[in-house]
């Protein structure tokens, strides 16, 4: 089937914690575009940044990382900008390696 509608969104925008965490699932019959992640880092201290796009059933991993023990200096941000594509049920997900990053996601849906 062909994926015809496509919707500029804000996936995720979200203080991210230090065990991974889900900070969006993708809709049933849809495809999530995931563009541009911007990480905040508010504090005094460098800190590491995870993230994973875990396809449905699976566990966020080394096997479907896409951020991976990537240091972002204190009071400083951190850019990733690309195409991944989550299928429907997968999900963004990701944490630090401690308290003060912050997280924010665009991309597009596409549905069936």
């Amino acid at each position: 089937m062909a994926f015809q509608d496509i919707t500029g969104i804000k996936i995720a925008q979200e203080a991210l914690t230090t065990s991974f965490d889900t900070y969006y699932t993708t809709p049933d019959d849809t495809r999530t575009y995931v563009k541009d992640i911007t990480v905040s880092n508010t504090t005094a201290g460098a800190l590491n940044l995870f993230v994973c796009l875990v396809p449905s059933g699976a566990s966020a991993g080394t096997t479907n990382a896409l951020i991976y023990t990537k240091q972002v200096a204190a009071n400083d941000i951190y850019q990733w900008t690309g195409l991944q594509i989550i299928e429907a049920g997968g999900t963004l997900q990701a944490k630090g390696s401690g308290a003060g990053l912050t997280i924010n996601v665009s991309g597009a849906n596409a549905v069936e």
